[in-house]
């Protein structure tokens, strides 16, 4: 048997080595990290990072279905409005039964409030002379056959009155104690318990109004309104101005309408009979709805409608109310500032 010396035992060591590097490819190259980790282990962490992701996805619908149904809830728990007469009185808050109404086609218009020239009356003296006496001032009322002053004649030396023609107000005056007469006018005086309203109309609404229709002032200013009558339409235009003139006949027993004051003057068109109407104040726009608040026994409610024909005052409901439900036709607004503070509420 042939013994092995330490040099051969190093010769085949070294053989041995070179072998085994021959065996693991020429390039010499060490296995990625990767390639160690056998392809079912790979398989198991992505099916395992799979199902991780559905639990964080099932975690996640979870989530939004409670917040869901929490919304549900705060808007359940919402409910109607509820105030106790007193806060309903404190609120000036008004409420009315739905019902029939007339829709009107109106036309607008402007105009300024006149005296009525057929109530207007201007006093001279009968005879000339020297005035005595005067007793009425501009803005004084007056009754018929009152004194306004006192004249002497220059002729008879005798001294007489001048009484008021009619009844009204003072509206001018150019008389003074010591005074010759003359021939002027010393006093005007204007009965205002009617009133003109002389309307701009331009010559494309000139077939629109005529006589005898219906007509509704209203004061920008102080916001009150009356109905009146279309009493005369010029036959011929204003070369400076290019309109016409149209006058409406206004009663003023309570000398709300002063002369000089400008109004706008809607004159009606036509006129449509609607089973159910409410004011337009009424209305409010709540999530991008037209809404109503009904009254119900257990508060306010806004409920959705569906609108129609409307004018100055008052909206047709085509759906969403019956006539006799009971809305809130003055001071809603305080209604729907009410209910957007509590949704502020819940979502703090």
């Amino acid at each position: 048997m042939n013994e092995t010396t330490p040099t051969t035992a190093r010769f085949l060591l070294a053989a041995a080595l070179l072998a085994l590097a021959a065996g693991c490819g020429d390039t010499g190259t060490v296995p990625e990290a990767g390639s160690l980790i056998p392809r079912a282990g790979v398989a198991g962490l992505a099916e395992s990072g799979d199902h991780e992701d559905h639990e964080e996805d099932a975690a996640t619908h979870e989530e939004h279905d409670d917040d869901h149904e929490d919304h549900a809830d705060e808007e359940e728990a919402a409910g109607p409005i509820r105030l106790t007469p007193e806060q309903v009185q404190a609120a000036a808050i008004t409420v009315t039964a739905a019902g029939p109404a007339t829709i009107r086609e109106r036309l607008p218009l402007y105009g300024v409030i006149a005296p009525n020239a057929e109530r207007v009356r201007e006093i001279t003296p009968r005879f000339p002379g020297v005035i005595r006496s005067v007793s009425k001032r501009p803005g004084d009322p007056v009754r018929q056959g009152e004194t306004l002053a006192t004249v002497e004649s220059n002729e008879s030396l005798q001294t007489y009155a001048l009484p008021a023609p009619l009844s009204g107000v003072v509206t001018a005056r150019s008389a003074n104690p010591g005074e010759q007469t003359g021939e002027r006018v010393l006093f005007t005086v204007a009965d205002l318990s009617t009133v003109w309203v002389e309307v701009a109309l331009f010559p494309r609404d000139r077939s629109r109004v005529r006589v005898g229709q219906s007509v509704r002032v209203r004061s920008g200013e102080t916001g009150q309104a009356a109905e009146g009558k279309v009493v005369y339409v010029a036959p011929f235009g204003s070369p400076s101005n290019q309109t016409l003139s149209a006058r409406v006949l206004l009663d003023n027993a309570d000398g709300r309408w002063v002369p000089g004051l400008y109004v706008t003057v809607d004159v009606t068109l036509a006129e449509s009979e609607v089973p159910v109407a409410v004011r337009n104040e009424a209305l409010q726009i709540l999530d991008e709805r037209t809404v109503v608040f009904a009254e119900g026994p257990e508060g306010f409610q806004p409920l959705p409608v569906q609108t129609g024909r409307s004018d100055g005052e008052a909206t047709e409901i085509v759906k969403g109310l019956k006539p006799g439900d009971r809305y809130v036709a003055g001071n809603s607004f305080i209604l729907k500032a009410e209910l957007g503070k509590g949704e502020a509420e819940h979502e703090h």
